[in-house]
């Protein structure tokens, strides 16, 4: 039975809640914390490197005793430290923390005096009005408790597209192996890069004359993660994972692939639209191909759907029926960024504050995925869980990346940088004569996400009219399927940027990944260029720039619309703002 990175990081989270509930020593829960982010940030399979070299590489944060506890999750799926704890705390006490009103404490508090240990029970408790009734408590926040409740039972079933790229990936390799396999991709929402994911749609063709006699389908269901088979058949096969994933696997004629490929990747809206097209013409558009009356006259390529209806091809990204049809119909749909555009990082953090490697290690890791540049970017000091840096520290950080730069003797240039927090009152955290000397200035909201939107969209211009701003970081706050973003005046934001010659950020980590789509195409139709960057705390971070990419692009971005498309000396006119 597999064991994912999403599964053993799973467990460890699980355990860094209970252990914060218990109250244990913060280095520990930390430790466990930093355990799971690492191993679900790992661009490799950790079950796959221990069957493979039984030991690990040497990864940030875990040592002999976590080693030995992740060996211990992938040979069994669980961990009995686990089991120890549980037997003394109700297991599902982890899945209150999930709540974003809720943190160690509180959970403790409500767990200790309404005898709670289940988000059912908690939302039982919060609508009979038990929980304002606590010390520390009140009406707002049993009302924001039932809120966040509700928001999480809707994104319930919806997985982020990193996990689900995950479980994807493998399964894909899988049914690659098999006999007479042709093509295997993954369609659907996955396919379109939606930042999260309600199921896997596989497509497959077999090799000819196998159609009906393919092992395709009795292998699928024999696959070491499927929990049920929901239904079997010739064609179409649909079980659930044990993360409780859904899986279809469809096999299709190899003269209808490209028809299914369009259908099944959706979006729904979208497939009408191309449909009402074809009716016009006469045709008949569904998975099975182009019809003419009865006779099949296009799909088996992808392209010869668009085609019999008179269009270029349209990206997947952009198949939301949101203007994508009528600029192909005149021609002019964008030229959309890809992975190769991008010049270097602007976003990234080192062992200075809450990295896990070191300047030099971090920027050897850029050059060596051929930046030109890349932007160390280290908390200021109001982040003082992250350790971030005074202006002393600052000095000090600047000097040593101008050392770096002259020992790299221009190889990769390491830019001058900070993610600097915006106060409540909208100042910025470090004074000016510190500010001046950096060679760009990442603004970030961390701290009093519940301001009403007129506040939170003030206080952060009044941050942009300080003219060492550079780029407004993951410009709403949301933490997908986690925390919601905080209210704010989206479209006055991205005018007040474009008025004082600020950019948005696309932050490009999985869990973040805002600028979302729609906030992407608004920057781009006001004229506010977007920076994607990783937010990197690691080595393995720096590859989270391919799901920026995905959002970029489902948000029509080209790359004149990005700013680390271009050289650095470009990029430096643009930023100067003195």
């Amino acid at each position: 039975m597999p064991v994912h990175n999403a599964d053993i990081a799973a467990v460890l989270s699980k355990v860094a809640d209970l252990l914060e509930i218990e109250g244990a020593n913060v280095f520990r829960v930390r430790a466990y914390r930093n355990a799971a982010r690492t191993i679900a940030s790992l661009p490799f399979s950790v079950a796959d490197i221990l069957a493979e070299h039984h030991d690990l590489p040497k990864l940030p944060g875990i040592g002999r005793d976590l080693e030995g506890k992740i060996k211990e999750i992938v040979a069994t799926g669980t961990l009995s430290q686990l089991a120890e704890i549980e037997r003394s705390l109700p297991p599902d006490l982890s899945l209150l923390m999930k709540i974003p009103s809720l943190g160690p404490k509180r959970v403790q508090a409500i767990h200790k005096e309404l005898h709670i240990s289940s988000l059912d029970e908690l939302e039982k408790a919060a609508r009979e009005g038990k929980i304002r009734s606590l010390t520390g408590f009140g009406p707002k926040t049993e009302s924001k408790i039932l809120e966040e409740i509700e928001e999480k039972k809707e994104k319930k079933m919806r997985i982020k597209l990193a996990e689900a790229e995950e479980v994807a990936r493998s399964l894909v390799d899988y049914l690659q192996r098999i006999e007479g396999i042709g093509d295997v991709v993954v369609s659907g929402s996955y396919r379109r890069r939606m930042e999260t994911v309600g199921d896997l749609d596989i497509l497959a063709t077999v090799r000819p004359g196998l159609h009906y006699e393919s092992p395709v389908m009795q292998k699928f269901i024999e696959y070491e993660d499927v929990a049920k088979v929901v239904s079997k058949g010739e064609t179409r096969t649909t079980v659930l994972l044990r993360s409780g994933l859904q899986v279809d696997l469809r096999v299709v004629a190899k003269k209808s692939y490209g028809a299914a490929l369009h259908y099944f990747t959706g979006s729904s809206a979208h497939n009408i639209a191309i449909r009402k097209l074809g009716i016009r013409r006469g045709l008949k558009i569904n998975e099975y191909g182009v019809f003419r009356n009865e006779e099949l006259i296009a799909g088996q390529e992808e392209e010869e759907i668009f085609h019999s209806v008179g269009l270029p091809f349209i990206e997947p990204e952009l198949r939301e029926d949101r203007g994508e049809i009528e600029a192909a119909q005149k021609g002019s749909l964008p030229e959309l960024i890809t992975l190769r555009d991008i010049k270097g990082d602007l976003h990234t953090h080192t062992k200075a504050t809450d990295g896990r490697f070191s300047l030099e290690e971090m920027v050897g890791a850029a050059r060596e995925k051929g930046y030109r540049y890349v932007a160390i970017t280290d908390h200021s000091q109001h982040v003082t869980v992250a350790h971030g840096l005074d202006a002393r520290r600052m000095l000090q950080h600047i000097d040593a990346i101008d050392r770096l730069n002259q020992k790299l003797g221009g190889s990769i240039t390491v830019l001058k940088g900070v993610e600097l927090d915006i106060l409540e009152d909208g100042s910025l955290d470090l004074p000016d004569e510190v500010l001046r000397l950096l060679d760009l200035r990442v603004c970030s909201v961390h701290y009093h996400f519940n301001l009403p939107a007129d506040k939170q969209t003030e206080r952060i211009i009044r941050a942009m009219d300080n003219p060492w701003f550079n780029i407004l970081a993951h410009p709403t706050g949301r933490l997908i399927n986690e925390r919601r973003a905080y209210e704010v005046d989206m479209g006055h934001l991205i005018e007040a940027a474009r008025a004082r010659g600020c950019f948005m950020e696309l932050n490009a980590h999985p869990d973040r990944l805002d600028l979302d789509d729609i906030h992407c195409k608004m920057a781009k139709e006001m004229g506010v260029k977007v920076a994607i960057s990783t937010d990197s705390h690691s080595l393995t971070h720096l590859d989270y720039m391919r799901f920026g990419i995905g959002q970029a692009r489902r948000g029509w971005l080209e790359p004149a619309d990005v700013l680390n498309t271009r050289s650095w000396p470009e990029l430096q006119k643009l930023l100067k703002r003195i």
